[in-house]
Parts: C-alpha cells; sequence; structure tokens
C-alpha cells in the first residue's frame, strides 16, 4: 500500500539512508537532500564523481524558491505546459546539501508528479535526491528489472511499488535556465 511504503522510506531517509524508488521517469536512488553524508553515500553507490552533481526532487513548484534564490517566472510556465517531465538547472542553489551544488551554484531541480514522491517529500519536508539507479557510466534502466543487483543491495530499501512493471520510462528532459529567464536544453 502507498501510505504503508512511504512510512518505511520516510524512516530510511530520516535515518541517513538511501532508497531505491519509483519517479515519474526512471527508478531512482534517493535521499534527504540536506544531508551530506547520505548524498556522498550515493556518490559512492554509483562511484560517480563528486563534481557531477545530481537533481532533487520538490512536490510544488512554490516550494522551488525555498531552494532557488531567484526563480524567474517563466520556470512556472515552463513547469506547467511540459509534456514530459522536466528538469530545471538554475543557478542559486540554497538550503541543500553543499555536495549537491555545482561548482557554478546552480542545481538541477524537478517538481514531481508521481504519487509516491510526492507524499514522500511532504512527509519529509525536504527535497529528496533523485539521480538514475545505475552505476555511473552504464545505461539508465528503462525499469525495475533492469537495474543491477549491485545497485539494489548497495541501498538501504527498495520501494515496493511499481516493481512488476514492464513500461519503458526515460530520464527527465533537461534545461538550463538563467535568472534572466533565458534558457537552453541540456538534454530533450
Amino acid at each position: 500500500m502507498l501510505k504503508d511504503e512511504v512510512n518505511k522510506a520516510l524512516k530510511v531517509l530520516q535515518d541517513g539512508g538511501i532508497i531505491l524508488y519509483p519517479t515519474d521517469t526512471i527508478w531512482g536512488i534517493g535521499c534527504d537532500a540536506t544531508n551530506t553524508e547520505a548524498v556522498q553515500k550515493i556518490f559512492a553507490l554509483k562511484q560517480r564523481e563528486e563534481s557531477k552533481s545530481m537533481i532533487i526532487l520538490v512536490d510544488t513548484d512554490n516550494k522551488l524558491q525555498s531552494y532557488i534564490t531567484e526563480v524567474p517566472e517563466i520556470a512556472y510556465q515552463l513547469i506547467e505546459f511540459a509534456e514530459n517531465p522536466l528538469t530545471l538547472v538554475m543557478p542559486g542553489a540554497r538550503n541543500l546539501s553543499p555536495a549537491l551544488i555545482a561548482g557554478d551554484g546552480s542545481v538541477g531541480i524537478r517538481v514531481s508528479n508521481h504519487p509516491f514522491c510526492q507524499q514522500l517529500i511532504q512527509r519529509l519536508r525536504k527535497p529528496i535526491v533523485s539521480t538514475s539507479a545505475n552505476i555511473s557510466g552504464e545505461p539508465s534502466p528503462e525499469y525495475f528489472g533492469k537495474i543491477s543487483q549491485d545497485i539494489i543491495d548497495g541501498v538501504d530499501y527498495v520501494v515496493d511499488i511499481d516493481q512488476h512493471s514492464m513500461e519503458k520510462k526515460a530520464p527527465s528532459t533537461i534545461m538550463r535556465l538563467d535568472p534572466n529567464g533565458s534558457f537552453e536544453f541540456i538534454r530533450r
């Protein structure tokens, strides 16, 4: 049941653990985005350079200003009208683990509309990290059955939702958005 899985995942995140969970895109590895120790566990599991940043998820667009100093007005329109899940990379990141903030001060942030993610973020009252459930450099798994055993064994909890779905999902679209409102696609 959704509520039970949210409760189990919440406890793990509050204890500084990392989870494997379904999102509105591909399966993700996540933790409390304000907990640097937990963020570093994800970097270690993915064997990923810490200079390569990971994105964060929030539950509603009105949370953007809590983690981005100056959110351009166009950000809200882009999110509202995006046909696919959209990650916006914006400068002025704040109130997050420094390990998630890129050298230029930016962070990638996405408003998730997956029911599990929304409820978990609401209960945690903080954003969660979302990075593809794979070792760095390997292909992103399109569904749960394609996630390597190393990843499954490396997390503190595997969320028991959507594990049997074979629906192929793709990563989000990524756009860099400047405070002046200009933007460019990083990944379509």
